[in-house]
């Protein structure tokens, strides 16, 4: 094969992985994140630490737990491309915005952009082991 027919062909390869990589970096939507987290629970880092776990149940329902195991039931919902959770009135509405990379998913919390992204450290279809109720109270 002559040099003229494959320095276009590794380009066009090229150019190819590269648009495959900038579009697997996607700002996730109500239904992508939907499909890309039912049924799973998912250990998010910050900085390499361990920040927390939320489990993704149907019905837009999820469970979520700092590193310490205690468990917050909560719903999500998108609102203007951002996904935001509610998990009562004891805690202000959280959103973020996902993103579907090669190494998972990365989630930015809106209205403070400064803060270190949540990353993914683990993702399982185990549910998530919750502290049970205070006892001797």
């Amino acid at each position: 094969m002559r040099l003229s027919v494959i320095l276009p062909l590794c380009l066009g390869a090229t150019l190819a992985i590269s648009a495959a990589a900038a579009s697997a970096d996607k700002t996730l939507n109500e239904q992508e994140f939907d499909a890309r987290t039912l049924g799973r629970t998912i250990t998010y880092s910050a900085d390499g630490d361990v920040y927390g776990m939320e489990q993704y149940l149907p019905g837009h329902k999820v469970l979520w737990s700092f590193a310490d195991g205690d468990c917050q039931p909560g719903t999500w919902f998108e609102n203007a491309g951002q996904i935001c959770f509610d998990y009562g009135p004891d805690m202000a509405l959280q959103c973020w915005k996902f993103l579907d990379t090669a190494e998972g998913l990365r989630a930015q919390y809106q209205g403070d952009e400064q803060n270190q992204p949540l990353a993914t450290l683990t993702e399982s279809t185990e549910p998530l082991q919750c502290n049970g109720p205070d006892v001797g109270v």
